[in-house]
């Protein structure tokens, strides 16, 4: 398994049309499933008189946890296709959505899957490509007087602090980049007084 994943920078948009029916598609990044069924709320409510909202997300470094929906369309001709994009261009951390307004001529299966697919892969292609990497959660107390020789380790590449507290004992929560973490470890394990909490 891969220390980086790929997901997109920000949202992004696409219009397809087919026949006269009308694909409006978006792509966002998201974190969990929470935020997910937010975005698609927020969709419904704004697109009310859309014939149907169709959806496919996929999350995690892991790329393990994914849905696809196909919101009234025939079986398979929606959110299939719209995951499937997701999985060409291997990204996580991704809601694709596409509105479709129908534009009186039926597009029949084929068509269907066409258009979802073009309608996902245009919202992906207008979106930024990121790679990030996989990060490991660390939290550690350490004496004041160490204070020095923890912050020179915390600025280093692959290092992002996410929670510190400064006192006669100190607590610092460190996210740090999977392949740097033995070694990052393994320095602030030499200081004088370091602890690593569970």
């Amino acid at each position: 398994m891969s220390d980086i994943f790929r997901t997109i920078n920000g949202p992004a948009e696409a219009i397809y049309t087919e026949k006269r029916s009308k694909f409006l598609a978006f792509a966002y990044h998201v974190a969990s499933v929470e935020e997910v069924k937010e975005i698609i709320a927020g969709l419904n409510k704004k697109y009310f008189d859309a014939r149907h909202v169709c959806w496919a997300y996929m999350l995690g470094p892991e790329r393990l946890e994914f849905r696809a929906n196909d919101n009234g369309e025939p079986s398979g001709t929606a959110g299939k296709p719209i995951l499937g994009q997701i999985n060409s261009y291997e990204l996580t951390d991704i809601l694709i959505a596409v509105v479709r307004y129908f534009g009186g001529v039926k597009l029949g299966t084929s068509g269907l899957i066409t258009a979802y697919r073009q309608a996902a892969r245009d919202a992906i292609e207008n979106a930024e490509i990121i790679e990030c990497h996989r990060m490991k959660h660390l939290s550690f107390t350490f004496p004041y007087m160490a204070m020095n020789d923890v912050m020179k380790i915390s600025r280093f590449d692959g290092v992002t602090v996410t929670g510190t507290t400064f006192d006669n004992t100190c607590l610092m929560e460190l996210d740090i980049e999977l392949d740097r973490f033995d070694e990052i470890f393994n320095r602030l394990s030499d200081i004088d007084g370091v602890t690593m909490n569970d």
